[in-house]
């Protein structure tokens, strides 16, 4: 690869002080540090209303949806913080995907994605994680084997933003430099 793999940065989560959003500010460092070249964006600028196929059909995609779509295409990856309601991915991460695979071609496919997630509870998001994972995979994303899942994640970062932990940090920027690694060799 001649540049910096591309990588569009993301969490699924809106608030404001997100642990899945502190979590991805840190892997977003780790994947600039590894090489790339990454957009972070909040899913906040872009909003969707829920997925419907009567709206779908009589206004067709949103303008948001749209922006997303374009977004994804002009990346070689993504980084996804999923975090955890009830042991599944969000509500705002499902529709996200949902509205934007109504695209042609889904824009998800081919792509080389990461996973993390961070939850105050002592799972640190896995479920979420692995959900998210399988949802990518089966719409024909290349999944990072690494993971980065952050238990009692409340505790985690200092009064700066930063992973406290050594292994924490460790593993957050072994999925990073696997996303920048892996998707310098699939499109290369």
């Amino acid at each position: 690869m001649s540049s910096a793999p591309r990588i569009l940065a993301f969490a699924g989560s809106a608030r404001r002080e997100s642990l899945n959003r502190k979590l991805l500010a840190a892997v977003v460092a780790a994947a600039r540090a590894a090489g790339g070249e990454v957009t972070l964006l909040d899913l906040n600028d872009y909003p969707l209303p829920l997925y419907h196929g009567d709206l779908e059909d009589a206004s067709g995609m949103p303008a948001p949806a749209r922006q997303l779509v374009t977004l994804i295409t002009q990346h070689h990856a993504l980084l996804v913080a999923s975090p955890e309601y009830n042991s599944l991915i969000t509500p705002l991460l499902k529709n996200t995907i949902d509205w934007c695979t109504r695209a042609e071609p889904n824009p998800f496919a081919g792509k080389v994605v990461a996973v993390v997630s961070a939850s105050p509870g002592q799972f640190g998001g896995v479920r979420s994680a692995q959900v998210a994972r399988q949802l990518l995979l089966h719409l024909g994303a290349h999944v990072v084997p690494a993971q980065c899942t952050v238990p009692h994640a409340d505790e985690a970062f200092d009064a700066q933003g930063a992973l406290q932990d050594p292994r924490t940090r460790k593993s957050a920027q072994r999925v990073a430099e696997e996303l920048v690694r892996l998707t310098r060799r699939l499109v290369d």
